[in-house]
């Protein structure tokens, strides 16, 4: 049972309260007074420039939230007073102070956004910046594809979000074509549940949204058009949350959503989130715990992304896989990872026929091997081991290279 009580902590100035790595994160910060300090061995390019955090500011709940080990270091500035909350009585402090999970929310959604676009740079370079002229690109290659239902909720949501566009003639025209309203069929606002039938567009990527899904029941598909390709992210199913982004700052979708059978939908906007909050505690709990570990995992994904060594890319994408599916490390256990070496190259961006010469010096590591043309690692613990290791000798080069410039 989750104590009543917060803990209230004290730290000296230069004092560790948290350290980058350390597993079993059980509990978050929330800062009384004095400064304290967040670093990161290995910042990522979307990491804030501004790393210094003052009374009110909280730290340590992505990794308390998701369950996982700590990403940041955080160091008192000056003398602190810290109030301590355990994973468990997230529920009772919300319902305390409704507040602090807007605040928290709001900060997690600007966090998984700035990841997003940072991912997205790195690995999409042709993406299509968010511009609600990108709503009729869309509805132009899902009507060349002949999927018309999907064109024509693209095109409609162009004409309203875009109505003196360059391209709105030309989308009224098919849109009348296909014997289509040139308007999305109106849906209540504030309507908790909807339902849609199969293969139905639940939102199109770059169009504004304000509405955050929980799947009650059924599939959906999470997808991004790049190019002349359709590119499948993520297929959600019940007790899944999507669109998150969009439930505080109203801004585009970055993403489709498309119905995989028949799904139903718990709908939450900002409106009726605060209201819920007061309500149903634990609602925000699930969304916060979600967000968490969607925001972790983009974490260590762009952390991945700007690795320069490819060897080292090579151990922390495979380690990722096993951190994702939260398999225990400190074991000499064996695991087969079930993707050939193709496959991994791919998760690291690198074409097969410039990757064989990484590859035959990847498995010239005792610890893995080929079964069957699957990778398989004969001892979790020597896995992370060396991606430990590749983290240090980046650290060190990185100084090394900091130290000439001055």
């Amino acid at each position: 049972m989750a104590s009543t009580q917060f803990k209230v902590v004290n730290y000296l100035t230069r004092s560790f309260i948290i350290v980058e790595g350390k597993k079993n994160a059980d509990n978050f910060y929330i800062i009384r007074s004095g400064n304290v300090k967040i670093i990161k061995e290995n910042p990522t390019i979307a990491d804030d420039t501004s790393s210094v955090l003052g009374p009110g500011d909280f730290f340590g709940v992505i990794s308390c939230m998701s369950n996982r080990a700590r990403i940041e270091t955080a160091v008192a500035v000056s003398n602190v007073s810290l109030i301590s909350v355990e994973r468990e009585q997230f529920g009772m402090l919300i319902q305390k102070n409704p507040v602090i999970a807007m605040k928290i929310i709001r900060f997690f959604s600007r966090r998984l956004r700035l990841f997003n676009q940072a991912i997205t740079r790195l690995t999409l370079q042709n993406a299509a910046e968010e511009n609600f002229e990108h709503l009729f690109t869309i509805g132009e290659y899902y009507y060349k594809k002949k999927s018309l239902r999907h064109a024509i909720y693209a095109y409609q949501k162009y004409i309203e979000n875009c109505p003196n566009g360059n391209n709105v003639e030309d989308a009224i025209s098919s849109l009348k074509s296909m014997n289509a309203p040139l308007k999305v069929p109106e849906n209540p606002a504030n309507e908790l549940k909807k339902v849609y039938p199969d293969n139905m567009m639940i939102f199109c990527e770059n169009e504004p949204g304000s509405e955050v899904y929980i799947i009650q029941s059924g599939k959906v598909k999470i997808t991004r058009i790049s190019g002349d390709e359709e590119m499948l992210l993520a297929v959600l199913k019940p007790g899944d949350i999507f669109g998150e982004q969009s439930l505080l700052d109203n801004k585009p979708r970055n993403a489709s959503a498309i119905s995989f059978g028949d799904v139903s939908l718990m709908a939450i906007n900002k409106a009726n989130f605060e209201e819920m909050v007061h309500m149903k505690p634990q609602l925000a709990i699930k969304i916060i715990s979600l967000l968490s570990e969607r925001i972790w995992t983009a974490y260590r994904q762009l952390e991945n992304l700007t690795i320069k060594d490819p060897l080292a890319r090579i151990y922390d994408i495979l380690l990722l896989q096993l951190e994702k599916q939260k398999i225990a490390l400190h074991s000499h256990n064996a695991h087969n990872f079930e993707i050939g070496t193709n496959e991994l190259l791919q998760m690291v961006g690198i074409p097969p026929e410039k990757g064989s010469i990484l590859i035959s010096q990847f498995l010239e590591d005792k610890f893995f091997t080929l079964e069957g043309g699957k990778i398989v690692c004969k001892n979790l613990e020597e896995l992370e081991k060396s991606v430990q290791y590749f983290k240090k000798k980046a650290m060190m080069d990185k100084k090394r290279e900091e130290s000439k410039v001055y």
